[in-house]
């Protein structure tokens, strides 16, 4: 049986030579993920559908530059940064903000029934949570790419150099960066909360 990875791999050949189809599996595969990571770095689920869109787009486009010896997750991880950095520098340009979502602590309040304690429970962590996105969404762009590729889709060092075209240790200095600063702006934060967001 093929591993998730092989499968990818052999969807990509697939879409080499034009499979529509293959092409359609791969996005129907992937598209959570992508979706998932452009929120996390946009803030705005909106924005990243129609930034998820790009991606494909460009990966389709650029299938014949694809080789089967790399790793079809790095080549689509360097994809979905370019297009988020691309992104950032656009709206820096038209200075245009975007909008928050606090949909999340909305869902929360709705949900608050009889159970008191476990609400304020939730709710004290919705607003850890929310002063951890705005850390996050601080850093600059290379920054909260790098700590989102690592905090929440696992990759490593020498991963994430790869996708942002760079070395492992000038990856390690850009955590350092991130992390220190992430502790700066969240030190009024319990000790174990800012653990639980490293």
């Amino acid at each position: 049986m093929a591993s998730a990875t092989d499968l990818d791999t052999e969807l990509m050949i697939a879409v080499q030579r034009d499979d529509a189809a293959s092409f359609g599996i791969l996005l129907h595969r992937n598209r959570g993920m992508v979706v998932q990571y452009l929120s996390r770095m946009v803030q705005n689920r909106a924005i990243a559908e129609e930034l998820a869109q790009d991606v494909f787009v460009r990966v389709y486009r650029s299938r014949s530059t694809w080789a089967p010896t790399a790793r079809f997750s790095t080549w689509l991880y360097r994809i979905m940064t370019n297009v988020a950095l691309n992104h950032f520098r656009d709206e820096k340009r038209s200075q245009n903000n975007i909008s928050l979502d606090v949909q999340d602590a909305q869902h929360v309040r709705r949900e608050a029934h009889d159970h008191a304690p476990l609400v304020e429970d939730r709710l004290v962590n919705e607003v850890v949570a929310e002063q951890v996105r705005r850390a996050i969404r601080s850093l600059p762009p290379k920054q909260r790419a790098a700590v989102i590729m690592h905090k929440y889709h696992d990759l490593d060092y020498a991963e994430i150099a790869r996708i942002l075209g760079c070395t492992p240790s000038a990856v390690k200095a850009l955590m350092f960066r991130a992390y220190e600063t992430l502790r700066l702006r969240l030190r009024a934060l319990s000790p174990g909360a800012l653990s639980q967001s490293e």
